[in-house]
């Protein structure tokens, strides 16, 4: 069952519209990201680059968005690892190191890197404006696992 603990990875594309999609170029405009994909609370992730979107099978790219003065839930990708690259405002990123909560501040240019299965969360301090990052992943699907709190591997 696909739920926000369970996301639903299988492709919704036929196997042979996929071929058909690997055999080209693809353009995708910021304005047509798709909004079905794997969430987590206290931010929004769209997809650009993935199978369903363009028959990638080994990579996902897309942006998410942070509310101002918002903090996702706590959660990891799986067996994905992800880059981040800071777009606009200044995110945090937190993850624990195994003696206390550790939180990176960033602004935008700066990219984080988050290994698989590595419990985190993004927050966003600011009180007025949004937060936003693209994402890259090594599956072609947004592996999204929330948990319950954050905890050290």
């Amino acid at each position: 069952m696909a739920d926000a603990f369970h996301p639903d990875l299988t492709s919704k594309v036929d196997p042979a519209e996929k071929q058909s999609l690997r055999s080209r170029l693809h353009h995708i405009r910021g304005s047509e990201l798709d909004r079905n994909t794997a969430q987590t609370e206290g931010m929004q992730r769209l997809a650009a680059i993935s199978g369903d979107t363009v028959g990638s099978e080994r990579i996902w790219t897309g942006e998410t968005h942070v509310a101002p003065a918002t903090a996702s839930d706590n959660h990891h990708h799986g067996e994905s690892e992800t880059a981040i690259y800071v777009v606009s405002g200044h995110p945090r990123f937190v993850f624990h190191d195994g003696t206390e909560e550790v939180r990176i501040e960033t602004e935008p240019g700066d990219y984080i890197f988050v290994p698989p299965y590595v419990p985190h969360r993004e927050e966003n301090p600011d009180p007025e404006h949004k937060a936003v990052v693209v994402i890259s992943r090594s599956t072609q699907e947004a592996i999204v696992v929330n948990l319950p709190e954050l905890y050290a591997l």
